[in-house]
């Protein structure tokens, strides 16, 4: 294996690592959360909370160096116009991430736990939940 189809590798691994935090995320940690807010957002408050943005940030700016190196690697090859789409695609996703995605995230699960439901705050999740698939 050569250097360009080893970054290739080490791209689609991170861009899978990516896609399977999303799906556990979609799984395991949505569904809890986004159920009742404020009361169902106990797992994100105190000093133990829940902050998946420590995965989140780490992940992200690997992935997108190596997608980027892996195109610059494949520029004159039959792989670029692959990389490229998959990095067009990647970007349009980042964007929505960061311009709507995140501050409306931190803005729900942010909010001071209480032992009611809050139906306004429910309809955002719910909202953010279907659009975030």
């Amino acid at each position: 294996m050569n250097v360009k189809d080893l970054i290739h590798a080490l791209a689609a691994l991170a861009f899978s690592i990516v896609v399977g935090g999303a799906v556990y995320e979609h799984a395991a940690v949505i569904p809890r959360w986004s159920a009742g807010p404020p009361a169902s957002l106990a797992m994100y408050q105190g000093p133990y909370g829940l902050n998946p943005s420590a995965f989140w940030e780490m992940i992200h700016p690997i992935t997108l160096v190596l997608i980027l190196i892996t195109l610059g690697l494949s520029w004159k090859g039959p792989r670029r116009r692959y990389v490229l789409t998959n990095l067009i695609g990647y970007v349009v996703v980042m964007v929505a991430t960061f311009t709507y995605f995140v501050p409306e995230l931190m803005a729900i699960t942010g909010t001071p736990y209480a032992d009611t439901i809050d139906p306004d705050l429910q309809a955002r999740s719910a909202t953010w939940e279907f659009l975030s698939l």
